[in-house]
């Protein structure tokens, strides 16, 4: 009896680019993570009784940690010049809070903020700002955590906005196998859809009924992904093992995992 197995190969495409605001001469950014595809939780109230209210935006999300080299400077000069560009850029302020006012030590430790030394806090001086508008492309939402220290001022900056679709992954359709003559695809096929497709069916793989042992022969599906993987050592497969629908599922289920590992 011949069972299949399918190899799956992804990888992302290019990252979202970040919100743009300008910062001054004199800041770096430290650490920046982006994700064409997720979710952000964002504050949009104080912490107060336990709990704070939060709004859940999915789209692309970027954030940034920016070191500012002006330790002089309050938390409140480094957010108004940051605050009015979002404003000139349509954005509508939905919270805004500093330090016990947002609820102290538990309004800090409920929120994700980068780690240091990229991004510091300083729990007796912080401030938030959360803020919203649509676009033409959809609807986006931005936060600011501010905060300084005796050396520097820091910025967070978490922007989650309309998805780009030629920076998602997508689902390929994968074409019917070119089955040669005897009954295999070729090494050629099987590199080109894992390339293209992120996945790839080995059709000449076969177990006796029941079994996890392959049956003796010559798989040229099998030299052909050794090779691949041999070309190209920063790639990783999975292997999925089917079976058919006969019989006990718990039984089924640990019999793919045996041949997917066989």
């Amino acid at each position: 009896m011949i069972r299949t197995l399918t190899f799956v190969l992804v990888w992302f495409a290019g990252l979202a680019q970040a919100e743009t605001l300008a910062f001054p001469s004199n800041a770096t950014l430290q650490r920046e993570i982006s994700s064409p595809l997720d979710s952000h939780v964002f504050p949009t109230g104080i912490w107060d009784r336990g709990a704070m209210p939060t709004r859940t935006v999915e789209g692309q999300l970027t954030q940034q940690a920016w070191r500012i080299a002006a330790p002089s400077l309050t938390t409140l000069q480094l957010v108004r010049p940051l605050r009015e560009q979002l404003r000139n850029d349509r954005y509508r302020i939905i919270f805004e809070c500093q330090t016990e006012a947002c609820g102290g030590f538990d309004f800090r430790f409920a929120i994700d903020v980068l780690p240091p030394p990229e991004m510091q806090v300083n729990i007796g001086d912080f401030r938030f700002l959360a803020a919203e508008r649509t676009t033409a492309e959809g609807p986006e939402m931005l936060s600011l955590l501010i905060s300084r220290t005796g050396q520097a001022g820091f910025v967070q900056l978490t922007h989650v906005g309309p998805v780009q679709q030629n920076e998602v992954p997508q689902l390929a359709t994968v074409q019917p196998p070119q089955v040669g003559d005897a009954g295999t695809q070729t090494d050629i096929d099987l590199q080109t859809r894992l390339e293209i497709a992120g996945r790839a069916v080995l059709e000449d793989l076969s177990f006796a009924t029941g079994s996890a042992q392959l049956v003796e022969g010559e798989y040229a599906s099998l030299r052909a992904l050794a090779d691949y993987l041999a070309q190209n050592p920063d790639r990783t497969v999975a292997l999925v093992g089917h079976t058919d629908a006969d019989g006990d599922l718990a039984l089924n289920i640990a019999l793919s995992k045996r041949r997917a590992a066989s």
